[in-house]
C-alpha cells in the first residue's frame, strides 16, 4: 500500500492517538564536523512510513547507524520534493516512489545505482528497474474503493463492486477520491480507470463519475481520516461519504485500531476498482551517508522488516520467505484480478492524463 502505502493506511494509528516511530541519532544524514563518518541514516518517505521501534534498533544493532525518518507529504508531493532537491537531497534514502510514478524519479536522475543484497528472495515481477538497479521494490498494494458496510447494511443498498456499479444513480454524491496530481493513490484509481476502459473510454467514465457526484480531496489522509464515514477518524469527523479510494488492506487498519477490536472489519473492499501498486526504496543522489544508506535499503528487504510492514503500513511484503499475520490474512482482501499497466506506458501518459483528466473533472 503509505503510504503507504501506502501503504498509507498507517496514518489511521495517528488519528487515534498513537504515534510513529522515528529513530533517533545525530541528524547529519554525513559526515560530523569533524571528518567522521556519521552514524545517522536519513530516510526521506511519504506521511505513511511505520516502522516498529523493535525493527528499528534490530537494525542499528545489526550496522552501527540509526535512522532519522523524514516525513514530506503525500507521496506524489514526496517525490516531487525529491525532484526538486536532486543532487542535494534532504536524506540519504528516499522510500514510497511507486510504479505510477516511478518515471518521473528516474527521468529526473534522482537515484543512485545501488543493487540491494537479497534481491535473490524478490520476485522478478516487481523489479521494474533491475538492469540499473536505481530503486529496490519493498512493498506491494492494491488500491481500490473502500466502503463503509454499515452505511450499507442501514440503507439495505448492495455495496458498488465494480468500476461500472460508482456511476450508478444508486451511488450518486456517495464516493470520495484523491487528485491524481497530489496524491498516489488517486493517480492509482485515475490508471486503474485508464486500464479498465482504455485511451479512448476513461475520459466519458469520469463524466459519468462527476455527474454522478464523485467528490475530490488533495490527499488520502484527508479522504479516507476525514470525508470517509467508514473510518475511524470519519466517524470523529461526522463524516458522510460511505465510498473512498483507499486498500484492500485497510480493514485490517481498522480492526487493528479499533478498542475493543471487533471480530468482524468494519469496512470492505470493492474488489472490481483496484489498481496494483508496487513501492520501492532509492538511495538519493548526491546522499551524505551512502554506506548508511545502502545497509538501509538492505535492511528494508531483510525478512525482519518485511514481516513488520504488514501490521504497520499495511502492505505486502515482496520477499517470499516473509510471513503475513493472522490479522492481516483473515481481515485484508486478496484481490485475484487487480487492474495493472506496463510502466513505460504510465511514462508515456501520466503527466497527459492527469491534465486531461484536471480539465475534466475540476473545472
Amino acid at each position: 500500500m503509505s503510504t503507504t502505502k501506502k501503504t498509507a493506511v498507517g496514518v489511521v494509528a495517528a488519528v487515534l492517538g498513537l504515534t510513529t516511530l522515528t529513530a533517533c541519532g545525530d541528524d547529519s544524514g554525513g559526515k560530523k564536523a569533524d571528518g567522521a563518518a556519521s552514524k545517522t541514516v536519513t530516510l526521506v518517505s511519504h506521511d505513511s512510513f511505520v516502522a516498529s521501534d523493535a525493527v528499528l534498533k534490530e537494525f542499528t544493532r545489526q550496522t552501527g547507524y540509526t535512522v532519522k525518518v523524514l516525513k514530506s507529504g503525500d507521496a506524489g508531493e514526496a517525490v516531487n520534493k525529491a525532484v526538486l532537491t536532486k543532487g542535494a537531497p534532504q536524506g540519504d534514502v528516499f522510500f514510497g516512489v511507486d510504479n505510477t510514478l516511478l518515471s518521473r524519479a528516474l527521468d529526473n536522475d534522482v537515484f543512485e545505482p545501488y543493487e540491494a543484497k537479497g534481491l535473490d528472495r524478490v520476485d522478478d515481477a516487481v523489479q521494474l528497474d533491475k538492469d540499473k538497479h536505481r530503486v529496490t521494490p519493498v512493498d506491494t498494494g492494491d488500491i481500490c474503493v473502500n466502503y463503509d458496510k454499515k452505511y450499507f447494511a442501514d440503507k439495505k443498498l448492495a455495496p458498488p463492486q465494480t468500476f461500472d456499479d460508482l456511476a450508478e444513480p444508486a451511488y450518486k454524491d456517495l464516493l470520495v477520491v484523491e487528485n491524481p496530481e497530489r496524491s498516489s493513490p488517486g493517480l492509482g484509481f485515475l490508471l486503474g480507470t485508464a486500464a479498465a476502459y482504455g485511451d479512448d473510454g476513461w475520459q466519458d467514465y469520469w463524466k459519468k463519475l462527476k455527474a454522478n457526484g464523485v467528490k475530490v480531496v488533495d490527499s488520502w489522509e484527508i479522504a479516507y481520516n476525514q470525508e470517509f464515514s467508514g473510518s475511524a477518524g470519519g466517524k470523529q469527523a461526522k463524516a458522510d461519504r460511505p465510498l473512498v479510494v483507499s486498500y484492500a488492506s485497510s480493514p485490517p487498519a481498522e480492526v487493528l485500531y479499533s478498542d475493543p477490536q471487533p471480530a468482524e472489519a468494519p469496512t470492505g473492499v470493492s474488489t472490481g476498482t483496484c489498481f496494483r501498486q508496487i513501492e520501492f526504496a532509492g538511495l538519493l543522489k548526491g546522499a551524505g551517508n551512502t554506506d548508511g544508506g545502502k545497509a538501509l535499503i538492505d535492511f528494508m528487504i531483510s525478512k525482519k522488516f518485511q514481516e513488520d510492514m504488514p501490521l504497520n503500513m499495511f502492505v505486502h511484503p515482496v520477499v517470499e520467505d516473509a510471513k503475513l499475520p493472522e490479522l492481516f490474512t483473515k481481515h485484508g482482501v486478496v484481490v485475484e484480478k487487480p487492474q495493472t499497466m506496463a510502466p513505460d506506458k504510465i511514462a508515456e501518459n501520466r503527466d497527459q492524463w492527469i491534465q486531461s483528466w484536471s480539465s475534466l473533472v475540476l473545472k
